[in-house]
């Protein structure tokens, strides 16, 4: 096997008296897109913020391509795209002299490829960053992270705020570069149907912890969301072990189970409940029920 891109080990980092992470433990293996899912201020930029080298561990260890971003940030952070959900590009330069600056900076440029990606994202090169939308700004973000073809590309909310169709645009671009180079994504979001779209892998991040991680179609093999119809109304379902979370009401519930929904059959059995309908979870279903809130519902931090 060869050596994963990002190794983190027993990660902790406190602000003060918050522990943001916990003993966090994460390996991304080369050519994947990992999802690093989990509500705003769960966790997820301050992890990220070490993968960058702008951070030192309070314990733990962090490696990206088998160095410390701490120690050896030149050598780690050339060989990185970032982009995130501030995005701050120079306001006075226009898109022309951003491409060009940007060239400057890194030996392995793609003048073709940044050209392909400017008129795919309609970019007009001589329009100023300042007079850029939200969203023409989050692709010109892109364009500068993609051109240089890194090796580790890292995303951090980076379609927070934005349009669907700008959303869709930077998928897109994500996609193609993982399906025809096979490079490595850090995927960070809490539109977790956007990670679903693209992600291998994805780790669920809560108050610091990992809540769970696993190869995403693995992640849904292993549990399943079935709805049932009691026999008459009632204000809660039963308890049954191997369902992590009941939603619904009346005579009509949906549950979340992990490993199959065997013990919740043989728990209904005799009792006149149907079983109307079962399927693999969505990413969100299973982030609520693992985690126990929404991944938007936090305040940011």
């Amino acid at each position: 096997m060869s050596e994963p891109v990002i190794d983190l080990s027993e990660l902790t980092r406190r602000f003060g008296a918050r522990t943001a992470l916990a003993s966090v433990s994460v390996s991304v293996p080369r050519g994947a897109v990992y999802g690093l899912v989990g509500a705003n201020g769960a966790g997820k930029t301050t992890l990220i913020r070490h993968v960058l080298g702008l951070l030192r561990p309070d314990s733990g260890s962090v490696r990206v391509f088998g160095l410390d971003p701490v120690a050896e940030p030149v050598a780690v952070l050339s060989r990185i795209g970032y982009l995130s959900e501030e995005n701050d590009l120079p306001r006075w330069m226009t898109v022309d002299e951003l491409i060009r600056y940007s060239r400057a900076l890194y030996p392995g440029w793609d003048d073709a490829y940044a050209e392909e990606l400017r008129q795919t994202f309609a970019l007009d090169p001589a329009a100023t960053i300042k007079t850029l939308s939200k969203g023409q700004k989050a692709r010109a973000g892109l364009l500068v992270a993609l051109a240089y073809r890194p090796e580790l590309l890292v995303l951090d909310e980076p379609s927070s705020g934005l349009d669907p169709i700008v959303r869709r645009d930077i998928l897109g671009a994500v996609i193609r570069t993982i399906a025809h180079e096979g490079r490595t994504v850090l995927f960070s979001s809490h539109l977790l149907d956007e990670v679903e779209q693209v992600a291998d892998h994805v780790t669920m991040i809560s108050h610091g912890k990992v809540a769970l991680s696993a190869p995403l179609d693995a992640m849904k093999q292993s549990h399943r969301c079935v709805t049932v119809r009691f026999p008459e109304s009632r204000p809660r379902p039963p308890a049954v072990a191997g369902v992590l979370r009941w939603d619904g009401s009346g005579q009509d519930w949906t549950a979340v189970c992990r490993d199959g929904s065997g013990e919740l059959r043989a728990a209904l059995a005799g009792g006149g409940a149907q079983i109307l309908a079962e399927r693999a979870p969505t990413l969100d279903e299973l982030f609520f029920a693992h985690v126990g809130i929404h991944a938007a519902s936090e305040p940011d931090a």
